[in-house]
């Protein structure tokens, strides 16, 4: 196995990393920014105020693109697996 091999692998790792859990942290980074900005206006500093609707936007987008991201973890699975016969 070559350096370059094992590189292309963790390259295709990050990726899928990216694919999946990115529309889920940039969700979260929008809700949390939105509701700071609500918060700094009214001077409301209360924690769950920021914590649950984080918690339920993101719990509600997860299911939403459950296939999408479930499609995309065993196109990356499958490709480790199918390679696992020719590592020396």
């Amino acid at each position: 196995m070559s350096d370059e091999f094992v590189i292309q692998l963790i390259r295709e790792a990050f990726y899928y990393v990216l694919i999946v859990a990115g529309p889920l942290l940039l969700l979260a980074l929008i809700v949390g920014l939105i509701i700071s900005i609500f918060q700094a206006a009214t001077s409301i500093n209360e924690q769950t105020l920021s914590f649950v609707p984080k918690l339920v936007l993101v719990f509600i987008v997860t299911v939403l693109v459950m296939p999408f991201m479930l499609s995309n973890i065993k196109t990356y699975a499958i490709g480790i697996f199918n390679l696992i016969p020719t590592l020396k």
